[in-house]
């Protein structure tokens, strides 16, 4: 049985989302938050959870920082993002702060089931809408090193390069960040690719060495 944890600030949305969960037998909603503050205080109080279902966008405490909180110390819970937003920047911030998978409001009918049996094989789901445009991305690689890469496992370093250039920063500000020399950056770029065996995205030669 998938224990799940539904956090969203509409009642109805939740009950909703329930009704389609409610379809596999496997699944089972052990709790419901209306912010982000409430799921915090629900896992505090030892609610046991296999997947959290999290809104961005509540009151209070939102779905990113919340995420956040919980992965300072939960790293073994799935959780999947549900929202209506399109922007990249928050699909960025979601899986940077510890999200599994992605998935848009318009989606739940088709997607749901599908999302959340994906996150808990330890992949990464993202919404069909956002597929075409990671093609050629950092974000796409940082994504493929959350699931179960073919290659070598990367560094604390490599990770922390690669949290950087998915954010879209370039080089120049990832060294003053880290104190390392911007060549360095540059070389670490290039293990992270070898490491993961994927191509070279084509933003990469936008980033100055």
């Amino acid at each position: 049985m998938v224990r799940i944890i539904i956090a969203e600030d509409h009642r109805l949305l939740r009950d909703g989302f329930k009704g389609i969960l409610s379809r596999r037998p496997d699944f089972l909603v052990v709790g419901e938050a209306g912010d982000g503050g409430e799921l915090l205080d629900m896992l505090k109080q030892a609610a046991a959870a296999d997947c959290l279902i999290v809104d961005i966008s509540m009151p209070g405490l939102g779905g990113i920082e919340a995420i956040r909180e919980i992965r300072k110390t939960d790293r073994n819970v799935r959780i999947l993002v549900l929202t209506m937003h399109r922007e990249e920047d928050l699909l960025c911030q979601a899986f940077l702060a510890g999200a599994d998978g992605y998935l848009l409001k318009d989606d739940v009918t088709r997607e749901l089931f599908k999302a959340i049996d994906t996150i808990l094989e330890s992949s990464v789901y993202v919404s069909p809408f956002f597929v075409k445009g990671l093609e050629d991305s950092w974000l796409k690689v940082f994504i493929a090193s959350k699931g179960a890469p073919a290659g070598e496992p990367l560094s604390a370093q490599e990770m922390e390069i690669l949290r950087h250039l998915a954010a879209r920063e370039s080089s120049a500000e990832i060294a003053g960040k880290m104190s390392i020399p911007p060549a360095a950056v540059a070389q670490l770029r290039g293990q992270i690719l070898e490491k993961l065996r994927m191509e070279k995205p084509a933003n990469h030669a936008e980033l100055p060495a």
